[in-house]
């Protein structure tokens, strides 16, 4: 018997699959598909409801909802569709950053991600590099796909991005998300605390460098945006090597804090400095930069923390009269309009005229550049604090050498320096050096009880260095040479600082620039084991080898009132022999070598007709 209505309707509603069934041969069962059995079932299945009245209004409402979507994973209604509209969403921040893995993976900057920096990229994400007929195979999905989606045999950024719609669309989400995540990248496609700010641990009185490694992966990156090769950046070049970043790090004013060329772009040395002024001012914001440059995945490190060197505490160093850092701070104190400004852009080879084309809201507060101190390359960075006698910080006052700047035209201008070196710096350990600024000006007498040469010989201080910006070439950087010394050997009290070309250091310190320097040496050498003799070589050997590698050199000058600055170790072998050596090198006796020790050598000229004027100094 047929079933009852009721009886289908409780089936139709147990049922998963429904199968209607008619008879070929029978026009009349045909009809009945249409005309009852669907018509029936439809009744009884669970109807769709629908909110799209309720939603239109609160659509309309906010205007970030791009779209409703009504599904149901029971019905498999509208997933696909679900799906379309979410990666839609998503698009934005996913292509920015794709955008930017696609720039750090391309090495070279050519807008191309060539087979070895897919391979790399490969490599990277999945720990697996792709064999040749593969990486073709991905290259042709492209081709088929899009016109301009592989260039020079490369893949582009075009072509990059569609691989990636394609993952998403067959639905392997997990391939994208596993390269947004070895990127740094979290589930709301930003990047993660832990990637840009790793832990490292920096105690007092140490200081944060970059590592020989972060300076060549630097390198890299200046070289692959100076397209011109002209060993600057351009402003084009500097905003696209900053695309890969949120934001841009460096304004105006770095312009005016590291060198650059005739055109006022950044130099190579330029770009290189305000690195290391970032690190060590500020090493948490340098990790920062790196982790946007993307260093831990290029040099294949845990973390861009291996890029930074923590040098040891600076008490250390003074012990031990010996330092391994790179970075010397010198804060630059004066009162206003003594010139510290000019001090500091002085040292980036801005003269006066070049100083006054800089804007006002350009200006900066901070000069780096490198020096040459007996042959190693040192990065000096300068300060200049803000003139509040009332008021210095930790600050104002951490730093390596200070410099006292007064205006020798301004007769209330020393004063300020007295005072705050009386306050400050008289017990410190810290060398000071007073800087007469404008020298190319008249001097007038200060209005304080001591004039700066009295000052300065009461305080055992250097005289005066006179400093001048006002010229047509360059500014002479000698002096600031000379404050790199004092920075690296705080110990050895220089107390000379002419650049006379005549006295015994500077003599000694044009001869350290010769090609000849190893023969000379050799020569000397052979000249005091033979006025030694067989019997104390050995002995004088041990001596000079105990000099050379620990003594600093004091070395007088002929100038009355003078004294030279520390030597390398060059000088000491030059010097620091014996009394007979010195008599067997100069033949005249002008030179006596009174005494060595592991930590100076004094020499005295000889009180004779022909000899020059002596110094008056202990």
């Amino acid at each position: 018997a047929e079933q009852s209505d009721e009886q289908l309707y409780q089936e139709i509603s147990k049922a998963n699959v429904i199968c209607i069934v008619y008879s070929v041969n029978n026009k009349k069962s045909i009809e009945k598909v249409t005309s009852h059995w669907i018509p029936l079932i439809n009744d009884r299945t669970d109807k769709d409801s629908s909110s799209m009245e309720t939603i239109l209004p609160i659509m309309n409402q906010y205007q970030d909802i791009e779209t409703c979507v009504e599904c149901s994973a029971k019905n498999l209604k509208n997933i696909s569709e679900l799906f379309y509209y979410a990666q839609k969403a998503l698009k934005p921040s996913c292509i920015k950053s794709l955008t930017r893995i696609f720039k750090v993976s391309d090495l070279d900057n050519d807008g191309i991600l060539n087979d070895n920096e897919l391979n790399f990229f490969q490599r990277t994400c999945f720990n697996t590099p792709l064999a040749p007929q593969a990486l073709e195979d991905v290259k042709n999905v492209v081709r088929r796909n899009m016109t301009d989606g592989v260039k020079d045999n490369g893949l582009s950024l075009k072509g990059f991005l569609f691989l990636h719609t394609l993952f998403i669309q067959r639905g392997r989400h997990e391939t994208t998300w596993t390269v947004l995540r070895r990127f740094g990248y979290d589930d709301d496609l930003e990047l993660t605390q832990e990637y840009l700010f790793p832990m490292i641990k920096v105690p007092p009185d140490c200081t944060t460098e970059l590592n020989h490694n972060a300076y060549l992966f630097l390198q890299s990156v200046f070289d692959k945006h100076d397209k011109d090769r002209d060993c600057a950046l351009s402003p084009e070049e500097v905003k696209d090597l900053f695309k890969v970043f949120p934001y841009m790090p460096w304004g105006p004013d770095v312009n005016h804090t590291v060198s650059t060329n005739e055109k006022g772009w950044i130099t190579y040395q330029g770009y290189l400095s305000q690195w290391t002024l970032t690190t060590y001012l500020d090493v948490q914001r340098s990790l920062e930069y790196l982790g946007y440059l993307g260093y831990s995945i290029i040099c294949e490190q845990e973390s861009q923390a291996a890029a930074i060197t923590v040098t040891r505490n600076k008490r250390i160093d003074l012990q031990k009269k010996q330092t391994q850092r790179s970075v010397f701070r010198c804060n630059v104190l004066g009162a206003r309009g003594s010139g510290k400004s000019g001090f500091l852009q002085a040292f980036l080879g801005k003269n006066l005229q070049g100083q006054r084309r800089i804007r006002e809201d350009h200006k900066s507060f901070y000069a780096i550049s490198t020096t040459y101190v007996y042959g190693q390359e040192k990065y000096l960075l300068l300060h200049e604090v803000m003139p509040d006698f009332d008021f210095l910080s930790e600050a104002d006052l951490a730093c390596d050498v200070v410099c006292l700047v007064y205006d020798i035209n301004n007769p209330s201008s020393f004063e300020y320096c007295a005072k705050v070196f009386k306050q400050y710096f008289i017990d410190s350990k810290t060398p000071c050096v007073v800087i007469a600024a404008k020298s190319d000006m008249h001097e007038v007498r200060q209005h304080y009880s001591l004039s700066p040469h009295e000052f300065c010989r009461k305080h055992k201080l250097h005289p005066p260095q006179p400093f001048t910006c006002s010229t047509a070439e360059a500014p002479n950087k000698d002096i600031y040479t000379r404050l790199t010394t004092m920075a690296m050997y705080p110990h050895a009290r220089l107390r000379c600082m002419c650049a006379c070309n005549r006295c015994t250091y500077c003599l000694c310190h044009n001869l350290l620039k010769l090609e000849l320097l190893r023969s000379i040496k050799a020569q000397l050498r052979r000249v005091v084991f033979n006025r030694v003799g067989h019997r104390e070589a050995p002995f004088f050997a041990q001596g000079l080898t105990r000099v050379m590698v620990t003594a600093p050199l004091l070395c007088f000058s002929a100038h009355p009132g003078q004294t030279h600055g520390s030597g390398g170790p060059e000088e000491l072998n030059l010097l620091a022999e014996s009394e007979r050596w010195c008599h067997s090198v100069c033949r005249a006796g002008l030179c006596h070598v009174q005494s060595t020790s592991q930590t100076a050598v004094i020499i005295r000229p000889h009180e004779t007709a022909t000899s020059s004027p002596g110094p008056t100094v202990d």
